[in-house]
């Protein structure tokens, strides 16, 4: 972080070359969060980005500096701002050590290696980082993240209920209203929130959705906001975020999680406002589950006033002919916390 804090809002003077032919122009650079801006000083128009893994030194050591946006590129720019040319340097170094170097034996290439994403997880802003670990995750690894978080969450909720006959009709109530291929779902019989969801599409749901309400159209609407919060905003960022650089890196690098860096993830997870989420969306989300959408709706504010936009478009106003669950399944999900 103190390289980040150094260099975050680099500014210098330039000299920059489109092509061989062209004349020099002055130009301002800007050290950005993954890239150099070269911006003109009298518009402050961006002229062009230099990405900064790609960026190369044309004349190491000579003076002024002299830098190439790439291999076999036309533009070039000069520089002779110490601090400018340090935090290129920097940069430069970190790549160097991510290169593997042959001869050497394989821890040290390995160490070299995370030096080197270490040093660039600095420069490029932890968000980058995890952004892009989060983006490269495979299926079993999200859903294996998401069941510690929710071991981390239990602290809080207690643990996830498991009557047999509940989990069964759990496991049709999510068929039912997402279709095939449905997110795991969790009840759990404590905390101050309803629904939300944990990475490896895992939605976690307050009993009372289930023991507080005449029918399963309520505890449906939570659970597809939650799904729809989770499709609009990744719910690994967060993870990831409270985890830390370090277990982000090691998470890339080995595909390791360090368990221990969810230490009380449940806290922040019971604490953060729930995002909204666009009437139009969930009724969409309605109408695919052939589910009414009014009693969401009024379980969301017993006046309807603020939610009036799903009463008046609720896409089946009189209900459906076809329950979401059978009269049995329902009863064995309002008791699925019972033991």
């Amino acid at each position: 972080m103190t390289a980040l804090k150094k260099y975050a809002r680099l500014e210098c003077l330039g000299l920059w070359r489109e092509t061989p032919e062209a004349q020099r122009r002055d130009v301002v650079v800007n050290f950005g969060e993954a890239s150099l801006i070269l911006s003109d000083p009298r518009t402050e128009t961006a002229l062009t980005h230099w990405s900064l893994p790609a960026i190369l030194r044309l004349n190491a050591g000579g003076t002024p500096a002299l830098y190439a946006p790439g291999e076999d590129a036309a533009e070039s720019l000069e520089l002779d701002d110490p601090e400018m040319i340090e935090a290129l340097e920097t940069v430069h170094s970190a790549l160097e050590s991510a290169r593997p170097h042959p001869g050497r034996l394989r821890t040290v290439i390995t160490a070299g290696l995370v030096a080197g994403l270490g040093a660039l997880a600095v420069f490029w802003l932890p968000g980058t980082l995890m952004s892009h670990t989060a983006s490269v995750l495979p299926t079993a690894t999200r859903e294996h993240i998401g069941t510690l978080a929710l071991n981390d969450l239990a602290r809080l909720t207690g643990a996830p209920c498991a009557d047999p006959s509940g989990q069964r009709a759990l496991a049709r109530f999510a068929t039912a209203v997402f279709g095939a291929n449905p997110p795991r779902l969790a009840v759990v019989p404590d905390g101050p929130v309803l629904a939300l969801h944990l990475p490896g599409r895992l939605i976690v749901m307050h009993r009372s959705l289930f023991e507080d309400h005449d029918g399963p159209e309520v505890a449906a609407g939570y659970a597809l906001a939650a799904s729809l919060r989770g499709g609009a905003a990744d719910p690994m960022l967060p993870l990831l975020d409270h985890a830390g650089v370090r277990a982000t890196l090691g998470l890339l690098t080995s595909g390791e999680f360090d368990e221990g860096s969810l230490s009380h993830y449940g806290e922040r997870l019971l604490k953060e406002p729930l995002a909204p989420v666009a009437d139009a969306d969930l009724l969409a989300a309605f109408a695919a589950a052939s589910l009414s959408s009014s009693p969401y709706a009024y379980a969301l504010d017993k006046s309807g006033e603020t939610t009036l936009g799903l009463i008046e478009a609720d896409p089946f106003p009189n209900g459906t002919e076809r329950p979401a669950l059978s009269d049995g399944d329902w009863i064995s999900l309002r008791a699925i916390c019972a033991n």
